[in-house]
């Protein structure tokens, strides 16, 4: 039944979806896939293969973006974004993190629907659904793909619920240039079988260091997200009413904290709030 329910829904992206060239003109929309229904971190060493490099696990001073400049551009400058955010993404292995979440409760029933029918059997996007859920914190861990030179290309970041250990997100987490764009970025990909979830998320620093990131509903080809998925040896792509918004911020008692609001077309389905603390250096 699970099978049958997978490649239901992937045929449903198919058919409002449009065929898409990862190898040449979307090669922006080119990810890691999964090649069986449990997802977890299975899919690292076949990405590190493909793009040529070396998996180095669990780093212990990984990062999300090697280095926050990367991202600069026409409205966007690193060097103006708090220290302790830019530390975050450029050494994301030596923070950890405790989760506060609240569903609307329109959307609370679809969520539930999704977390038991595919998030806790296929291991990836298991949103938490209760507060009690994350009640204990959140583990993380960074794995780095890098090139002969030791340049990152990519790293997973593999996130589960201290409490069980069991997967809550699986992520593959760069950097793009979507088409037309005049500064690249940042590119969230989460494997599943035989497709992927992809967000782009835009980049914006406030007056007091914060950084905000993200995915308003834009044309194809622009921020937001997407599920790519691949049927009968052809890959299709489709725009998803899916929008995010991350507030990355340090509070008035020098703590680190995330806001997270994700949106189903323009209604509010889920807020998290993280707070995020950096562990202590060994000797």
């Amino acid at each position: 039944m699970s099978h049958l329910l997978d490649l239901g829904t992937r045929r449903f992206w198919r058919r409002v979806g449009r065929p898409v060239d990862l190898a040449g003109e979307h090669a922006w929309l080119r990810a890691p896939t999964s090649t069986r229904s449990r997802v977890a971190d299975d899919w690292l060493a076949a990405e590190a293969r493909l793009l040529g490099g070396t998996l180095e696990p669990d780093a212990a001073d990984g990062g999300l973006i090697p280095d926050l400049t990367i991202l600069d551009g026409p409205g966007f400058a690193a060097t103006d974004v708090a220290p302790e955010i830019r530390d975050f993404y450029e050494h994301t292995a030596r923070w950890r993190m405790e989760v506060w979440t609240e569903w609307s409760p329109m959307f609370w029933p679809g969520g539930e629907l999704v977390s038991r029918l595919f998030g806790r059997r296929v291991k990836q996007l298991t949103l938490p659904m209760r507060p009690l859920d994350v009640a204990r914190g959140m583990d993380s861990r960074v794995s780095v793909i890098r090139d002969g030179e030791g340049h990152q290309l990519a790293a997973g970041w593999l996130r589960t619920l201290r409490s069980t250990g069991e997967y809550v997100y699986s992520g593959c987490y760069s950097h793009r240039l979507l088409p037309g764009a005049d500064r690249p970025s940042v590119h969230v990909a989460f494997p599943l079988e035989h497709g992927n979830v992809q967000v782009f998320l835009q980049p914006f620093v406030e007056a007091d260091g914060s950084l905000r990131l993200e995915s308003p509903g834009e044309r194809f080809g622009g921020h937001g997200a997407y599920v790519v998925v691949e049927d009968d040896g052809a890959a299709y792509a489709a725009r998803a009413p899916v929008r995010e918004t991350f507030r990355l911020y340090v509070d008035a008692e020098g703590v680190l904290r995330t806001d997270h609001e994700l949106r189903m077309w323009n209604a509010t389905a889920v807020r998290l709030h993280y707070k995020l603390e950096r562990r202590p250096i060994k000797t």
